[in-house]
């Protein structure tokens, strides 16, 4: 599973904008606040936050869904929010296994029907359970299943977050599915990589987004590999590391 995969399965924070595209306009929740799934982690970096539910009503102007959690959220949408889903599978594309995510393509509000899960993007009003969506995503009952079981093992087979403390092997991350702090160790089976580049653990820096595989051994996460999906907050265009 590759990046986009990944962001995708924490809703949408990877969704393309291609050159031609208008900025993403909409009115922010009237609290500000984040939201419980995504908070200011994987979503925080382009969208706000996001919700993924399955959908129980449809209005002209807004979703409402229920999550996985049993709460029900008002997902609330205009002419400039980007409403998705994706692509087929190329006939050729023989990775049957995982869910084909290539270049997400635009369908109308109308598409979604109820019993359909959905992912958005956006400013979350965790107290009136709505949210303004910038982009809303048609996810697939495949797909949707693959979600929720990376979820399940978000902490027990892989991490992500930014790197808030590095305490010799051991490195601490903020992020992910709870935007909690988790820490891992490595040891000598464990591999670097920035990119497709090969690394060290001396490479990494505060502030790097990591995406982590491994298990937990004795209780304690024990990384396998680890790659920096992310520059530094000192380098032009980089995110901030959570406070």
């Amino acid at each position: 599973m590759n990046v986009f995969h990944l962001i995708l399965a924490l809703v949408l924070t990877a969704l393309p904008l291609t050159a031609q595209d208008p900025p993403l306009q909409t009115t922010p929740a009237p609290s500000g606040q984040r939201g419980p799934w995504g908070g200011r982690g994987m979503m925080g970096g382009m969208m706000g936050s996001g919700i993924m539910g399955t959908v129980t009503e449809i209005a002209l102007d807004h979703f409402t869904v229920k999550t996985e959690t049993g709460e029900t959220y008002t997902i609330h949408y205009s002419v400039n929010t980007r409403i998705m889903k994706a692509p087929p599978r190329p006939a050729n594309d023989r990775q049957g296994d995982t869910p084909y995510l290539g270049l997400p393509i635009s369908i109308k509000a109308t598409d979604i029907k109820v019993g359909d899960a959905i992912g958005s993007a956006g400013e979350i009003d965790s107290t009136a359970k709505s949210v303004g969506a910038v982009a809303i995503f048609q996810i697939d009952p495949d797909t949707a299943k693959r979600i929720r079981e990376m979820r399940a093992n978000y902490g027990k087979t892989w991490l992500m977050g930014h790197v808030i403390s590095i305490n010799e092997a051991q490195i601490t991350i903020q992020g992910g599915t709870d935007n909690a702090t988790h820490t891992f160790s490595a040891d000598e089976n464990t591999t670097f990589r920035k990119r497709r580049d090969p690394i060290t653990l001396a490479d990494i820096q505060p502030g790097d987004l990591l995406r982590v595989e491994g298990a937990l051994k004795n209780n304690a996460f024990v990384a396998t590999s680890v790659a920096v999906m992310a520059p530094r907050p000192d380098r032009p265009n980089s995110p901030a590391p959570p406070q």
